[in-house]
């Protein structure tokens, strides 16, 4: 039988430090300057990126950005400003260089029975976590698909993945970011850009702590369907996310990934 020389002569895997590196990327981190997007800009940064955190607040990013070291710097901004994007991204191109990564962290969210929720409520929420977060990408994304390289994380949750009380509002916007994940992967895979989610389970950020601490039922029934049996830590997006941007995941788009302990497929 004749051997496939094809099949014989495929190159060997590339070194790990090398397809996980994300040396001479630059990310642009919403909401960097707190939480998990912080824990992202730190994994990123221990990756070989330079980051580029916003928010509202700039003592808050000053803060950070000290913390975080040289490769980070900040931009304050509102993200629910949509008109101010674009100018946003400009700025960020003009001087500091071309994003590479762009990743949608900035959110809010609110807890009220769903006949509670006003108009004004909603409105609020899907501005900030959906509308927001288009503007951006659709900013960042044109002159990614001009350069033809370019990579889009969207932060999603376990609200888009099953029903939990009192927040319809912002699964109402996480379902929408899934939807829109799967399309914009579909549009810009020609391009080389790709898009996809981390949707985080149960985190012990200070915010989490809080309302567990506040709500032990609620933190047994987290535990009690999480096959892990642990919550996770904010380094556990930081790495997922630092995955899904580098060359590991070049054949990744479109895609949600759960970092949950199994929290979305336990019982």
């Amino acid at each position: 039988m004749t051997e496939d020389k094809s099949m014989a002569k495929e190159e060997k895997p590339a070194a790990a430090n090398t397809v996980f590196s994300l040396e001479n990327k630059l990310a642009l981190i919403t909401g960097g300057g707190s939480g998990i997007g912080f824990n992202i800009a730190q994994c990123m940064i221990a990756a070989g990126a330079r980051v580029v955190i916003t928010g509202r607040r700039e003592h808050a990013l000053q803060e950070s950005v000290k913390a975080l070291g040289e490769s980070a710097m900040y931009v304050v901004n509102d993200v629910t400003e949509l008109s101010t994007l674009n100018g946003l991204v400009e700025y960020i191109e003009s001087s500091i260089g071309s994003i590479d990564i762009l990743v949608n962290n900035a959110g809010i969210n609110m807890k009220k029975p769903a006949l509670e929720v006003s108009d004004e409520d909603f409105n609020k929420i899907i501005h900030t976590n959906l509308n927001a977060v288009f503007a951006l990408t659709r900013a960042c994304a044109s002159r990614m698909i001009a350069r033809k390289s370019g990579c889009i994380l969207m932060i999603s949750s376990m609200a888009a993945y099953y029903g939990i009380d009192r927040v319809v509002a912002y699964a109402a916007s996480k379902s929408g970011v899934e939807g829109m994940v799967k399309v914009l992967a579909s549009e810009f895979s020609k391009f080389n850009v790709r898009v996809n989610s981390i949707a985080p389970g149960f985190i012990e950020t200070s915010m989490m702590r809080t309302a567990m601490n506040s709500d032990p039922d609620r933190m047994n029934r987290a535990l009690g369907r999480t096959p892990m049996g642990k919550f996770g830590k904010p380094d556990d997006i930081g790495w997922a996310a630092v995955f899904l941007a580098s060359e590991a995941a070049a054949y990744i788009t479109g895609a949600s990934l759960p970092v949950d302990g199994g929290n979305s497929i336990g019982f």
